[in-house]
């Protein structure tokens, strides 16, 4: 039996996940967390051979929690699955500790099927993600899109800002205050050589980041 534990902050989404998980005969779902202080009070109580684990937590973010769990849980399996497309950031996820990134508008047997590979201690990897790594291999440092050369946290500011969030919004998703999201834009903002918001949007979207 593979025992799955769950992070992710809305609690729909975790019952879609439970839901269609528990359908298989041979997972278990064996405990729910919406944020990483929950999560680390379960895993100290309860461990779990795969984590189901969302992206887009508030406070720590999905990446922070990866790089922590190679350190703290290195046996613990973590599956992302995100509502964002696996171009911005599947590559970040595997780097960080993922064995597999699915995206939340997949199929149903994706899940699963992703949650029974990466049990086995193999990596999931959809045909998106091949391609991603193939592209990768034959690109050179220099040809690099200047978003992909941005922190986590500064990749989260330039998505949140570019789908038309206020930086009171973005501080409260990410449990920051508005003043280092704020340091968060102008960082962005000097990296991608632009000056305001409507142009972060526009090369957001020229680029495919939103």
């Amino acid at each position: 039996m593979i025992q799955v534990m769950l992070c992710d902050d809305h609690a729909l989404i975790r019952r879609g996940i439970r839901d269609t998980l528990s359908d298989a005969p041979d997972i278990e779902i064996v405990g729910e967390a919406s944020d990483y202080p929950e999560l680390r009070s379960l895993l100290h109580a309860q461990g779990c051979d795969v984590l189901v684990l969302d992206i887009q937590l508030p406070g720590r973010s999905g990446l922070d929690v990866l790089q922590t769990l190679k350190e703290t849980n290195p046996a613990i399996k973590p599956l992302v699955v995100s509502m964002y497309p696996e171009e911005q950031y599947a590559i970040r996820a595997f780097k960080a500790g993922a064995f597999g990134y699915v995206n939340k508008g997949g199929e149903p047997i994706q899940l699963v099927d992703a949650v029974r590979t990466v049990a086995q201690g193999r990596r999931y990897v959809t045909p998106v993600i091949a391609q991603l790594l193939v592209e990768g291999l034959s690109t050179e440092p220099s040809a690099q899109l200047l978003h992909e050369r941005l922190s986590d946290r500064e990749l989260q500011t330039l998505i949140m800002i570019a789908s038309g969030k206020k930086l009171s919004d973005i501080a409260q998703r990410l449990a920051l205050s508005p003043k280092t999201v704020s340091v968060y834009r102008a960082r962005v903002l000097e990296k991608l050589g632009l000056s305001n918001n409507a142009e972060l949007t526009v090369y957001a979207i020229r680029n495919g980041v939103v």
